[in-house]
């Protein structure tokens, strides 16, 4: 495994309810921002064979430690099949919960709020690439007032990397499609750089700024291709994303393209009335990137840190922004670790902690009161190691004191024959006004 990466990197307004209580820091700025304990974790399972029912499912872990079924799995609910279950996203109103697959491009529609410890699919959108016009694998789900903005990674033309933005009513309408600016149709966008790819993967949004910004990875043809397969073709290797995009977010228009280089994915903005900047990290070159605005109003990318030692090969995947601005943890995948880096001068983040997880690690998901963080495993299902390896699919919770992490609890899901764990979403009981039973009976 760790020759093929060697290969690899060589080769190239919110709706506030009642007193809330928790919230990760990642979430969209349009939805209430809450702070203290969080009741459950709704956490996205790839569905994987010979495992349990071997479907994709939302599986939901009580968190709270005032909770006799405390760091239990309460709830499953699995969808049919495998689509490549991926990432989630809540809508503004924090009623529903959007679930979607990278191979099959269905979405999944959960009801969070008529019983938060036990979410009911109430809808399933089979048509997203007929109505977007062609855009295949719905990564993320970003709540703005009302809407749902969905990016994909890929077409149904020739299943690479160019895509599009796909927006949609809360109830599941599509509204429209907003393709990503290319050499051949810029769109008016201004080519800062060498790139303007086409690629798509993550999406944030700076209201006060009238920004949206999106990164770029790869298409259909290379996240669902084994990796040794894919990293043997050096055809393959040249198709990933190197560009994030500046969009104007009222009218949803692309602004300018910024060279990124290696794959630029999870984006985090600053909190701050006065931060007019954001993070990326990029897979494939091992770097943290800063998009910031300059006092001119124009928009830049550098890179401002390394992630671990590159040659080795760490592959840099999720990162969380601390609800103060001042940390960054950056999780790598291939060496299993998570590491935190001192953000309080932007320009020049300092690690100052790195840690073991797991034989792999991916996505991080970060208490508002920074003082939990949950950890996954899964990558991708033809990209994740193998079954055999110890300490691989996990859910895990870390406490933080500032200082140091303390383990808490893992739930291994191969054990649990739950399948693969990826992106984490939170709820609580006080969202909606309500008080918890007296008695959450575990599964």
């Amino acid at each position: 495994m760790k020759r093929l990466l060697a290969a690899l990197f060589v080769t190239f307004g919110s709706i506030v309810w009642a007193p809330v209580q928790a919230d990760e820091t990642c979430m969209s700025p349009y939805m209430a921002k809450i702070v203290g304990q969080e009741d459950f974790v709704y956490i996205w399972t790839l569905g994987m064979e010979g495992v349990g029912d071997e479907q994709d499912k939302l599986v939901t872990v009580d968190v709270n430690p005032d909770s006799p079924a405390y760091g239990q799995v309460v709830d499953s609910v699995s969808v049919g099949g495998r689509n490549e279950a991926h990432h989630s996203g809540l809508t503004d109103d924090r009623l529903h919960l959007w679930a979607s697959g990278l191979d099959t491009s269905r979405i999944f529609i959960f009801d969070v709020h008529t019983d938060p410890a036990a979410p009911r699919l109430v809808k399933t959108i089979d048509d997203f690439v007929a109505k977007s016009g062609g855009v295949v694998g719905p990564h993320t789900s970003y709540a703005l007032p009302g809407r749902m903005m969905i990016t994909g990674l890929s077409n149904n033309r020739d299943h690479g990397g160019r895509t599009g933005i796909v927006e949609y009513t809360n109830d599941g309408d599509y509204v429209a499609t907003h393709w990503m600016p290319t050499d051949d149709n810029l769109q008016g966008a201004d080519k800062s750089g060498n790139f303007a790819d086409g690629y798509g993967y993550d999406v944030r949004v700076l209201p006060r700024r009238n920004v949206l910004v999106t990164s770029s990875f790869t298409g259909w043809n290379n996240y669902m291709m084994n990796l040794g397969r894919m990293m043997a073709d050096a055809e393959a290797m040249k198709r990933f994303g190197n560009t994030v995009i500046v969009w104007d977010l009222h009218a949803r228009k692309p602004k300018k393209i910024l060279d990124v280089p290696g794959a630029p994915l999870e984006i985090r903005c600053a909190w701050g009335s006065r931060s007019n900047y954001c993070f990326t990290s990029t897979a494939l070159t091992s770097k943290i990137w800063l998009i910031h605005e300059d006092a001119a109003g124009e928009w830049h990318a550098k890179d401002v840190a390394d992630i671990g030692d590159a040659a080795k090969i760490p592959l840099p995947v999720d990162i969380s922004i601390s609800a103060d601005d001042s940390l960054l943890w950056v999780n790598t995948w291939n060496d299993g670790k998570t590491r935190l880096f001192d953000i309080s001068d932007p320009h020049a983040p300092t690690q100052i902690l790195e840690e073991q997880i797991g034989e792999q690690v991916n996505m991080a998901s970060q208490s508002w009161d920074g003082e939990r963080i949950y950890f996954t495993s899964s990558l991708l299902a033809n990209w994740d190691k193998a079954e055999g390896e110890s300490d691989l699919q996990y859910f895990k919770l870390y406490g933080w004191d500032g200082e140091k992490l303390t383990h808490r609890f893992t739930i291994d899901f191969l054990e649990a024959k739950l399948g693969a764990p990826h992106q984490m979403r939170f709820g609580a009981y006080a969202l909606y006004g309500m008080k918890p039973p007296a008695k959450v009976a575990a599964r």
